[in-house]
């Protein structure tokens, strides 16, 4: 129950007039919302004829609540009417009180219906299978201007299954050729994809095939910022559901360099991320990664995961090393890692500092790199992690615990390092960690 001391408070507002006079303003209480017990910027009725700001009536509903806040009743049915005559009046009362620092409440947009959604997409769909390109692009661009509108609007074209429809618009125009025919439709129908994120399933399977991916593909590799990042978040929507289509999407020409791109040269945060989570897809899910890892390292792939590591935000880091322990299945990949100067001291910082799953990767890229040190490098990459306290962060990491798989890597890591440096441990099986201090 509302006090009558709130509903007090409620009704008065304390305003300055163009005088410089001091006027206590008491709004009307059929302007204010039962609910909120502000004044309504967008009156509905609902079917037991009580008036309600849209807003605070459809958060009521959507909390799992069929009833009458008021009046208890049951509702006969979700739909609520404009108030029109009450808004007007709001916006009068506004007008005359605007001396007093008041303003005007703007007139509210009409929200859309699921009819009018269901009407637009129809209209997609039948401008696709008549070929009709600038009817289906005026289509999607209907859709995408409700949507920015109001989160109710969003809510209710993703409700009518438009990503499905747009989807199957997409799928059945990238296979038109020559693409660059279609290419301002599909663009919107991106464009309108990325308003309706996460998305379902249906559409998901319409944007896997070759097609569609080849699409993608080409607007992930140029044109404008606003494209490039649609783009690789529609891409990574679906190597989430479908990993295996992440080697088909590497194959495709460009992509790599498309990939590399977007990870040297981030839109945004997001975008990076994409990026990453998708590059390693492609070679984790490979029966050859090998080629994928060969045409990455003639890019400078390893230089720029280090750089990346360097001051990378958590999620980042974890997609960074999951990469860069990819890279360090192959041989050509160690190869480049033992090359680069900051290889062990940045994958050792790691250790311990970014969180379990960044520490798991971070042992076994250094793991990989030092079980097969080749005899050319002569003990010079067990050296080196070492001198950057390799040898000290896996005792910490035995001592406060890890997955049994990372415990055992630590294990035949320390012994393995212990190899050139017996006086710092005699026997793996009974360690002490009292006068072990935290290396950082």
């Amino acid at each position: 129950m509302i006090s009558s001391w709130r509903r007090r408070r409620a009704t008065r507002r304390t305003a300055r007039g163009t005088g410089g006079c001091m006027r206590e303003l008491t709004i009307p209480s059929h302007f204010r919302c039962p609910i909120s017990l502000d004044m309504m910027k967008d009156p509905v009725t609902l079917s037991t004829g009580i008036t309600y700001d849209r807003a605070s009536i459809e958060t009521w509903i959507e909390g799992g609540n069929f009833s009458c806040p008021i009046t208890n009743q049951p509702l006969q049915t979700l739909d609520s009417i404009p108030n029109h005559n009450i808004r007007k009046m709001i916006q009068d009362w506004c007008v005359e009180n605007k001396a007093y620092g008041v303003e005007r409440i703007p007139t509210p947009r009409v929200p859309a219906s699921p009819v009018q959604i269901r009407d637009i997409l129809d209209k997609i769909t039948a401008a696709t299978r008549r070929g009709d390109g600038d009817g289906c692009k005026s289509s999607v661009e209907k859709i995408k201007m409700l949507a920015k509108e109001s989160e109710r609007n969003k809510k209710c074209i993703m409700g009518n299954g438009a990503s499905h429809v747009i989807s199957s618009a997409f799928q059945a125009l990238s296979k038109q050729e020559p693409l660059e025919k279609s290419i301002e439709i599909l663009e919107e129908m991106i464009s309108g994809m990325a308003i309706m994120f996460p998305l379902q399933e249906e559409s998901i399977k319409n944007l896997k095939s070759e097609a569609s991916l080849q699409a993608l593909a080409l607007f992930m590799r140029g044109g404008d910022l606003s494209r490039r990042r649609n783009s690789i978040l529609i891409l990574k929507e679906i190597i989430s559901s479908y990993p295996q289509k992440a080697t088909k999407l590497g194959e495709i020409q460009g992509a790599l360099e498309g990939l590399v791109k977007l990870i040297k040269e981030p839109i945004c945060s997001s975008s990076k991320k994409a990026s990453l989570f998708i590059t390693y897809h492609i070679i984790a899910s490979s029966s050859n990664p090998q080629r994928f890892t060969k045409a990455l390292l003639q890019m400078g792939f390893v230089s720029l995961l280090l750089e990346t590591l360097v001051d990378a935000e958590r999620s980042i880091c974890e997609r960074a090393l999951g990469v860069f322990d990819g890279i360090c299945e192959s041989k050509e990949g160690r190869e480049e890692a033992y090359a680069h100067a900051l290889t062990m001291p940045v994958i050792v910082k790691k250790i311990l500092r970014v969180s379990d799953l960044a520490t798991e990767l971070s042992v076994s890229i250094v793991w990989k790199l030092v079980k097969h040190e080749s005899e050319e490098e002569d003990g010079r990459v067990k050296v080196e992690a070492l001198q950057v306290g390799a040898f000290q962060k896996l005792l910490l990491l035995l001592q406060v615990g890890c997955s049994e798989w990372t415990k055992e890597k630590a294990t035949e890591l320390l012994k393995l390092l212990n190899n050139l440096h017996r006086d710092r441990l005699e026997c793996i099986d009974s360690l002490d960690f009292k006068d072990i201090k935290r290396p950082f």
